[in-house]
């Protein structure tokens, strides 16, 4: 009689492993000896990836071999409606990418704005419940301003901004305080946070290196870009006024990120410091 052959369960399923942050996250476990599953909409071939074709919002599609991990770095607000098809018997741990917006945009004075990030807190409590129904451990991170130099949303469009123009406007000066954080750094804390048994069943913000104004954090930028640092600071009200006329020359943007820059967005990194050696890098740009 030949021997009963158990499958083998992979370690780690990165759902969004194309992304910016689930990209490092896959290249981090790669290192570490681990060959990962991995999710995307269209096929996508990489040496020592197992890749799936599927996508979250059609979860039919989602059929994987059992994992033990499960990172998340794609949509939060999909992953509830996916997450009877993602449970298995090997899964121990779920790791979501949510944002610090959650608590700092609710009072927005965009309805769309505040909606969408009401929308994303209601699912953080879906997935907390789920997975407390199942007896799965899980762990949301909350970033603050991700970058990662031209792969990003947040920084890339103010470094494109300042290299068309050159010069950079700053509602009421830029006062308030901000916690860039680079996307390499999240994919190492949460490998990080989902080898930790002090990280398992709790919410972690996870702010930057360092503390620096708006102004400063552009005055970076400018330095990353290789260009003398020239911003004009705007009056908030001005910035109102006039902002149906410039709003052309800034697509993507609302009259509340505007006014945002003078307000502190500020986080304590000690909890992830303390549980999973939370440990980012300084904001230092560099753009080719």
């Amino acid at each position: 009689m030949s021997e009963r052959v158990e499958p083998q369960v992979a370690k780690s399923l990165v759902v969004g492993g194309t992304g910016v942050v689930g990209g490092y996250i896959v290249e981090h476990l790669i290192r570490a000896g681990e060959r990962p599953l991995a999710l995307s909409r269209s096929p996508r071939s990489k040496p020592d990836v197992v890749w799936f074709q599927g996508d979250l919002q059609d979860p039919e599609t989602l059929k994987f071999p059992p994992f033990t991990t499960l990172y998340c770095t794609a949509d939060a607000n999909l992953l509830p409606a996916a997450l009877p098809r993602l449970f298995n018997p090997s899964l121990k741990r779920i790791v979501v990418f949510s944002s610090t917006s959650v608590l700092t945009k609710l009072d927005s004075e965009i309805v769309a704005e505040r909606q969408m990030w009401q929308n994303l807190a209601e699912a953080e409590q879906k997935i907390v419940a789920a997975c407390e129904a199942r007896n799965i451990e899980w762990t949301i991170l909350r970033p603050t301003l991700i970058y990662a130099e031209g792969r990003d949303i947040n920084i890339t469009p103010l470094s494109q901004l300042i290299r068309r123009f050159g010069i950079m406007p700053l509602v009421g000066g830029g006062s308030g305080l901000r916690q860039p954080v680079h996307a390499e750094d999240l994919a190492i804390g949460a490998i990080a946070a989902a080898a930790s048994c002090s990280a398992a069943n709790k919410f972690y913000s996870l702010p930057g290196g360092e503390t620096l104004t708006y102004r400063e954090m552009v005055g970076r930028i400018f330095d990353g870009l290789q260009r003398p640092r020239r911003t004009v600071p705007v009056p908030a009200a001005l910035w109102r006024m006039a902002f149906s006329f410039i709003k052309p020359l800034f697509p993507g943007v609302n009259v509340a990120m505007g006014t945002r820059m003078t307000k502190d967005m500020v986080f304590d990194r000690q909890p992830a410091e303390q549980d999973f050696g939370w440990s980012p890098r300084r904001f230092e740009p560099t753009f080719d």
